[in-house]
């Protein structure tokens, strides 16, 4: 019997930019894969007017209805045109809002867009992308001691979209890739401050991926040594081996999004301290 992928609306009212509703509606879609979202965003949905109009669309398009929405004016008026339209709606944010002001006995104070004050948290993620930026795939080795974590890999490990995700956390992430007989800088082996770690997959992941990445005409390249199975178990044969040496911790990435990859680094920083 043909596997059948099924469509939903999901619509997603923020008074905000909409991040914190788009992580929590892609984890919930993520449990159901026979059901594919189609999302539909509201960002900076701050007056009666404007919500007016989403709800329009929603009725329009009925599906489901997340909503971060700090107003009670405004989320009880979705509450109750969800209701009239046979539309389910949640507020995300109100049963953890509830859970903080039972436990820390104070109320909240309802403010838009409160976790993203440019404070200096705003500030340190703003250099920790630059650094990052500055430093991918082996550049600028000089200052890696400045960097909080070092990331080395052979190619299509997921150095660089693992080192940006942590770069969004605050975390300065240089990451430098390992080729079979080519010297890592020596600036790396003299580093005391950062936190140095490898990626790895299966020689079949690698190769996969590999084999769908589309490269430019590089002089010299060659595809099927890229992709060779064994050329790329004697590449994750030498990176196991400078690991062994150096004492550098390992995670397999095979089976890990770049946020597990990400969370299982920030989990080693305080270990190897």
């Amino acid at each position: 019997m043909e596997n059948r992928t099924n469509f939903f609306h999901l619509h997603l009212i923020s008074d905000s930019t909409g991040e914190t509703l788009i992580s929590a509606g892609r984890a919930a879609s993520a449990q159901f894969k026979s059901a594919q979202p189609i999302e539909h965003v509201y960002p900076l949905v701050r007056n009666r007017k404007q919500l007016l109009q989403v709800l329009q669309s929603i009725d329009n398009q009925p599906g489901i209805v997340l909503y971060t929405i700090v107003d009670r004016e405004l989320a009880t008026l979705i509450d109750q045109r969800c209701s009239e339209m046979s539309v389910a709606s949640v507020n995300v944010l109100e049963p953890v809002m509830n859970a903080f002001q039972i436990y820390l006995g104070a109320p909240s104070r309802r403010r838009v867009g409160a976790q993203h004050v440019m404070n200096a948290g705003y500030f340190a993620r703003i250099e920790a992308l630059n650094f990052t930026m500055d430093h991918d795939d082996g550049q600028m080795p000089d200052d890696y001691n400045d960097a909080d974590v070092v990331i080395i890999g052979i190619s299509r490990t997921s150095k660089t979209p693992t080192s940006i995700y942590l770069a969004n956390r605050g975390i300065k992430t240089a990451n430098i890739p390992i080729v079979h007989g080519v010297p890592l800088p020596e600036s790396l082996f003299l580093a005391t401050k950062p936190l140095i770690v490898c990626l790895i997959a299966t020689t079949d992941r690698i190769s996969q991926v590999r084999e769908n990445r589309i490269l430019g005409a590089t002089p010299g390249f060659d595809r099927g040594q890229y992709t060779d199975r064994a050329a790329i178990s004697e590449e994750l044969k030498y990176a196991r081996s400078l690991c062994a040496r150096h004492n550098w911790p390992l995670i397999d990435v095979t089976r890990r999004s770049i946020e597990e990859t990400a969370a299982a680094i920030v989990a080693l920083r305080p270990k190897l301290r």
